[in-house]
């Protein structure tokens, strides 16, 4: 059988990117996924199409020879494993995915290969799903298979360029596993790659994302107690950040995304003593959605009244929609009898119900800006006013500009600035 010089286990939006950088850089490369519609759409070419560049390096490797798609693994010298972990019962890390993952490689692995688990993972995982695995197959983690944790730090609509520059962090579980996997990375990382074990990467990957996450609620939080006094959130917010240490972040209707909104929960479900913050952080963002619904309803009041939703994925110019705080906000409006329309450019028509602009805007009683698009940014409100029926704007992220909303006619109300009109 064939031998890669990498196996990239999970193509998804971090496996395909990193299988596509190590082709680039020379090596032959394994993209092994056990969906058979995302392999198919790769070997065609058709993956990662919102992501800059990464369409465009995708064909240039398939035709080149440089990356090949399967549904069946196969023998390579590097593994690298990036496949979901999402929650299960209780909030629950599921790591089925990366267990099955390495089950999957494990009877190709042979003595001198290495492995880099880099789905995000409780502390613990690399040992418990990787070495000892590799134990039970007779073989001594980090002498005769080296194997590291290397969390990736990407934002999603930059990721090949993150990938490349960003800082990376390797935890091995011995020096050579270090030094040799280090070598791999160092192919295509211009960033710095600090060194350290596996259980302490681990943990700086949920730690770095809990900090992001704890810093969103003080600025959620923020927004609830400025609604509640009559004031402008983002008011308070920019002036609070005149002061030459402080740098509130911006509210907004929740946390979305694979990593800000899940990994928190991986730190409380394992240290539940510990995480009184981090888990309080984590219930003022989840509560967002409920608290943006409060204000809605305040404003519409009778529930019969059409809802007009623009943008839906978990953050501005990207298709991803997991753990989307707006669609969430659109699921308690639909259960509380609101009918929701909802536009967004960058997700596909007929999922969520996507409609075009003026479909989703004729006769609506509420343009809610869910999401701050670039493609909102010029939003003609004319042409907006001349097919609502209520003039009405409810803006999630202090996007539109409320001058022009009420000169074109519109009442104007923000998130985190009460029910009457922000002056």
């Amino acid at each position: 059988m064939k031998k890669y010089d990498v196996c990239v286990v999970g193509l998804g939006y971090i496996g395909l990117p990193t299988a596509l950088l190590f082709a680039k850089s020379g090596k032959k490369v394994l993209g092994y996924d056990v969906s058979a519609d995302t392999v198919k759409e790769v070997r065609n070419g058709e993956k990662g199409k919102n992501e800059p560049n990464l369409n465009e390096l995708l064909k240039e490797c398939i035709q080149n020879g440089g990356l090949t798609a399967d549904t069946t693994p196969g023998y390579a010298d590097l593994y690298i494993i990036a496949v979901p972990t999402p929650f299960k019962n209780e909030r629950q890390p599921d790591m089925s995915y990366v267990q099955k993952a390495f089950e999957s490689v494990l009877p190709y692995i042979t003595e001198g290969s290495a492995v880099v688990l880099e789905s995000t993972s409780p502390v613990g995982s690399t040992v418990k799903y990787i070495c000892e695995p590799l134990k039970e197959k007779g073989f001594m983690p980090g002498r005769d298979v080296f194997v590291a944790y290397s969390p990736e730090r990407v934002l999603p609509g930059n990721i090949l360029h993150e990938l490349i520059h960003n800082n990376r962090i390797l935890g091995g579980v011995s020096e050579e596993s270090c030094r040799i996997i280090k070598d791999y990375y160092k192919l295509f990382v211009e960033g710095d790659i600090e060194l350290t074990d596996a259980n302490t990467a681990e943990m700086c990957k949920l730690t770095e994302n809990a900090y992001r996450d704890v810093n969103i609620a003080f600025a959620n939080e923020m927004a609830k107690m400025c609604q509640a006094a009559g004031i402008n959130a983002w008011e308070v917010q920019k002036l609070c950040n005149k002061h030459p240490r402080v740098n509130i972040l911006s509210p907004g209707p929740g946390v979305g995304g694979h990593c800000i909104a899940v990994d928190p929960w991986f730190l409380v479900s394992q240290f539940s003593d510990q995480t009184h913050m981090i888990s309080t952080g984590r219930m003022i963002n989840d509560s967002m959605p409920d608290f943006a619904v409060e204000q809605i309803m305040g404003i519409l009041g009778d529930t019969d009244r059409k809802i007009s939703v623009l943008g839906i994925t978990y953050k501005p110019d990207v298709d991803d929609v997991r753990e989307s705080p707006v669609l969430k906000i659109a699921e308690i409006l639909n259960q509380k009898g609101y009918r929701v329309a909802i536009h967004d450019p960058l997700v596909a028509r007929g999922r969520f119900s996507n409609a075009d602009l003026e479909e989703c805007l004729k006769d609506s009683d509420m343009l809610l800006l869910g999401v701050n698009h670039k493609a909102f940014l010029n939003l003609d409100l004319a042409f907006v006013y001349s097919l609502m029926r209520s003039k009405i704007i409810f803006d999630t992220r202090n996007f539109i500009n409320k001058e022009k909303a009420e000169q074109a006619g519109f009442e104007y109300y923000l998130l985190g600035c009460g029910y009457q009109k922000t002056n």
